[in-house]
């Protein structure tokens, strides 16, 4: 499907580079055409002066003529008066002269065709109307022939005493060969000057929209940065524009603000964790608390020293009270583990051989291990990596119900890439979906017993490594712990 081209598509620096050609193609066609109405307006103007100055200089020499002539100056010897005269008039002045009655008949021509003076048609009666009316006794007609503009100029001829006698006509055909002629070559040179212009104009404008929107693109860049988990840098940029540096300044006000409020955002969210934590941690020392209280109720109760079985029943009420004192004592030590954790003590060890070490101390059978290698040395704590491992088996361990015939606990040790890659799998009952986004969730667990702290310890060793853990699972058939961890060379 195609979509519709919009300009708000395109970026500022393209638009801001297009604006500028287009103004320039606009302005080039703007002046093209006015220039080509120049012309044609001086072409119509120059074609009527001419007509005008023959008319004068015919009406002149015309007036001498009259002046000069035998002739009683009537209407009626018009056709003698200019029977010799009007060729030489016409030789003279380089044109073709027609002299009509007052009723507009053709009397005298310059043509060398007598019959056509014959045969001539009469001025039109709303031409003789027109020259009569007006101030000047003249008046100019225009028509087109063939695509070739004619003017013919019908004015009326007086004796000296202003008395109408006729109506001189000059036929004129305007002849624009010149004009055009200079206007092709006016538009090649212009055409030629813009197109040079319009090289230039790229150039500039693209150098004009890169150096406008530099500035805009390092803001940009900016802004795609800005994350309230990191510290962000303020743009150190003085731009050209007004407009620019108060984005700029608006910017890095705004960095300002996000580095105090992520800081108030992370004391908030540690004083809520630590605050749920001891929550949690005042539910689980509360839980023991009860009953060793009822048991030392029940044993003053009932404390008899003549009793037989006094020495069993002292026995009975020590271990009910060590049991809950180890299970206050585990939960303070979950808790302490989660909150501080000890400083790594990185030394240089074979990853595979310690793995298989901390396995050593379950006494599962359906506990498997694999390697591909009998060797991946790498800088790590050793500690801590044999808390990752026995945390996940332990956990991989407790997942598989006791009354399951099969029972598989697989730990696979391999090396890809750059990273140490190990896989803890069980075919236990897996985890289910609304449970997978808090699996690694301080407190969360999904047995009956502990605190749910272990894979919460855990991940942050591994990310304090730039590791990673992730786990693939099916409810009802088991799951699959990744960890890995780089390789660090000595």
């Amino acid at each position: 499907m195609l979509r519709i081209f919009k300009l708000s598509m395109l970026s500022l620096r393209v638009r801001i580079f297009l604006s500028m050609i287009v103004v320039i193609i606009v302005s080039s066609i703007l002046l093209a055409s006015i220039s080509i109405v120049q012309f044609k307006n001086e072409a119509k103007e120059y074609h009527r002066e001419r007509l005008e100055r023959k008319e004068n200089a015919v009406r002149e020499h015309i007036n001498y003529v009259l002046s000069t002539t035998t002739y009683p100056l009537t209407t009626e010897n018009l056709e003698l008066i200019f029977k010799d005269k009007i060729h030489e008039l016409a030789h003279i002045h380089n044109t073709e002269i027609n002299v009509y009655d007052l009723e507009g008949k053709l009397l005298k021509s310059s043509k060398e065709s007598f019959s056509v003076d014959k045969t001539a048609a009469p001025i039109p009666k709303y031409i003789l109307k027109l020259v009569r009316s007006s101030i000047e006794k003249r008046y100019e007609d225009i028509k087109t022939i063939n695509g070739i503009k004619n003017r013919s100029s019908f004015t009326q001829i007086k004796d000296d005493k202003f008395k109408p006698l006729g109506v001189l006509n000059l036929p004129y055909q305007e002849d624009d060969g010149f004009y055009d002629k200079e206007l092709n070559s006016f538009l090649i040179r212009l055409g030629q000057v813009y197109s040079f212009m319009l090289i230039v104009a790229f150039g500039l404008a693209y150098f004009l929209s890169s150096y406008i929107t530099k500035s805009l693109k390092t803001i940009s860049d900016k802004l795609n940065e800005t994350s309230l988990n990191q510290k962000n840098e303020k743009i150190l940029l003085t731009a050209s524009s007004k407009e620019i540096n108060l984005l700029i300044n608006a910017y890095n006000q705004m960095v300002d603000e996000l580095e105090k409020s992520a800081i108030k955002l992370a004391q908030s969210e540690r004083e809520e964790a630590w605050r749920e934590m001891a929550k949690q941690v005042a539910h689980e020392i509360k839980n023991p608390l009860t009953p060793m209280r009822l048991t030392v109720q029940s044993f003053q109760r009932k404390f008899n020293p003549e009793d037989p079985n006094i020495l069993q029943k002292m026995k009975d009420y020590s271990e009910t009270l060590i049991q809950q004192i180890d299970t206050m004592s585990a939960v303070a030590s979950a808790f302490s583990n989660f909150a501080s954790m000890p400083a790594q003590q990185n030394e240089t060890l074979n990853v595979v051989e310690v793995v298989e070490l901390a396995l050593d101390i379950f006494n599962e059978e359906h506990i498997i291990f694999e390697s591909d290698s009998p060797e991946i040395i790498s800088k790590i704590d050793r500690t801590q990596l044999i808390r990752i491992i026995t945390n996940l088996v332990k956990n991989a361990i407790q997942s598989i119900p006791e009354e399951q015939e099969t029972k598989t606990v697989k730990v696979t040790v391999k090396k890809e890439s750059n990273n140490v890659l190990i896989l803890v799998e069980d075919n236990g009952i897996g985890i289910k979906a609304e449970d997978m986004n808090r699996i690694f969730e301080p407190k969360f667990t999904t047995k009956s017993s502990g605190m749910g702290l272990g894979l919460g310890i855990i991940k942050n060793i591994i990310e304090n490594y730039k590791g990673t853990i992730v786990f693939d699972t099916e409810f009802g058939k088991g799951t699959c712990f990744t960890v890995a961890l780089p390789i660090i060379n000595s």
